[in-house]
């Protein structure tokens, strides 16, 4: 009835500080740069913003409660800096909370809010930004490394640099085009110091979740295949290639990263840290073609790619979309997973980190999260040695630019009153697991 995995796989629920903690300054919590694109008219659907989002930060105990409830072993969660920096207390209680509840808290250290006043003096174009995320990191794990364990550096490092830095459509809506690889590398740097600074400091686990797709060109037409492998390169490979390789995947996004030489060397041996687990988002494929002069591309992604860029994304043929318009294809998670083991002969165990969708009808997010599940267990079956498997999202959230009109949850949330209600797909996880635990 259920797909089946390994003795030992863990199941979870993931989540991120800013989609539902809301208390936006709270306790002297300064404003991060999202709390700043959300004020900006225009940015976000409606005019949204995440000032209260789904108030998680009041009421952390009963959603830690409903998500220990689905019998899940792991709840991946995020620190928001900016609070950290004020309120860092709250942590302390919501760690107490998960662990209260038999949960095993995994934590990731950056999910995009950088502070503002570090954009301010640059964000991830900086440098410098790179040390702060270390320090971070040391305060996180001096503080809770007695209960945590497991931990996160950092969130889809490249969703945060093309949408954020290449493009305006995330925050901070640099819109530097293929001048924002300097970013990519600061973050990447931020990693590698991370790794370092919690390595020291005791850390049970070191991850990083990345998310990766398969992309294919639209046709077979070479200039076609040419764009789509440099889509691929800068979305997919220069993240992971230097992470797990030690190097960037060519000669065109080295030389744009901002630092060469001796020094490039010396931050490549730090970014190539050994991890304990590498983490695996995944939401759908990508096609690419070569730009067609004239032909109007927008709308086929949530986010529109400027013109003067060497590729553009069309439509991936399937048969069925989530209700953001995404492609349903399950193969392809199965497909990306081999492609990590094939390319990777030293990769450590995968957790798929981030996985679902948004949907209003809650049978079409169980049979999405079934054939995705599947999927992994035939990534599994071909010799991908997979150790668990999150949720996005344990709770209806505030989905970054397109606000709450995406409904990702396994638990609901009126936004008019903040009651939750699991759904029909949370009984279903619930159910799942328990017939894992039992086999």
């Amino acid at each position: 009835m259920y797909p089946q995995f390994p003795p030992g796989f863990r199941f979870g629920m993931s989540t991120s500080a800013f989609q539902i903690e809301g208390a936006a300054d709270v306790n002297g919590k300064g404003p991060s740069i999202w709390d700043t694109f959300t004020a900006r008219p225009g940015v976000v659907r409606h005019g949204q913003d995440a000032r209260v989002a789904t108030d998680h930060y009041h009421r952390y105990a009963d959603d830690v409660a409903l998500i220990a409830a689905a019998g899940v072993h792991d709840y991946r969660f995020s620190f928001s800096w900016t609070r950290v920096l004020a309120d860092p207390g709250f942590y302390d209680r919501l760690v107490d909370a998960i662990l209260g509840a038999g949960l095993r808290p995994v934590p990731t250290i950056y999910h995009w809010d950088l502070p503002q006043e570090l954009e301010d003096a640059g964000g991830w174009m900086n440098r410098d930004t790179a040390y702060r995320l270390a320090d971070y990191a040391g305060t996180l794990v001096l503080r809770l490394g007695d209960r945590v364990r497991d931990w996160i550096t950092m969130n889809e490092m490249n969703v945060h640099t093309l949408y954020g830095y290449a493009l305006t459509d995330h925050a901070p809506a640099r819109g530097l085009g293929l001048g924002a690889l300097p970013s990519a590398h600061h973050q990447l740097l931020a990693h590698g110091l991370a790794v370092q600074v919690l390595r020291t400091h005791g850390a049970g686990t070191v991850g990083v979740a990345s998310q990766h797709f398969p992309v294919s060109a639209a046709t077979e037409d070479p200039a076609d295949v040419a764009a789509a492998a440099i889509f691929s390169d800068l979305t997919n490979w220069t993240f992971s290639d230097p992470i797990l390789l030690g190097a960037y995947p060519n000669e065109m996004i080295e030389a744009g990263v901002g630092t060469s030489g001796a020094q490039l060397d010396r931050d490549l041996e730090l970014i190539k840290a050994r991890l304990d687990f590498y983490g695996v988002n995944f939401y759908e494929p990508t096609m690419i073609e070569a730009p067609r002069a004239g032909k109007d591309y927008s709308g086929v992604l949530e986010v529109d790619i400027p013109d003067g860029l060497p590729f553009s994304p069309v439509p991936v043929e399937s048969a069925e979309r989530t209700d953001f318009g995404w492609a349903i294809v399950p193969t392809a998670l199965t497909e990306i997973l081999m492609t990590l083991k094939d390319r990777y002969p030293a990769l450590p165990p995968v957790i798929v980190t981030e996985n679902g969708a948004s949907f209003r009808d809650d049978q079409r997010r169980i049979s999405y999260l079934d054939s995705h599940l599947r999927a992994v267990a035939d990534a599994v079956e071909q010799g991908v040695r997979v150790d668990g498997y999150y949720v996005w999202s344990a709770l209806d959230n505030f989905e970054w630019a397109a606000g709450y009109d995406e409904r990702f949850g396994l638990i609901h949330v009126d936004y008019a009153t903040l009651e939750r209600t699991p759904k029909e797909s949370y009984h279903w996880y619930r159910d799942l697991i328990a017939a894992q635990r039992r086999s």
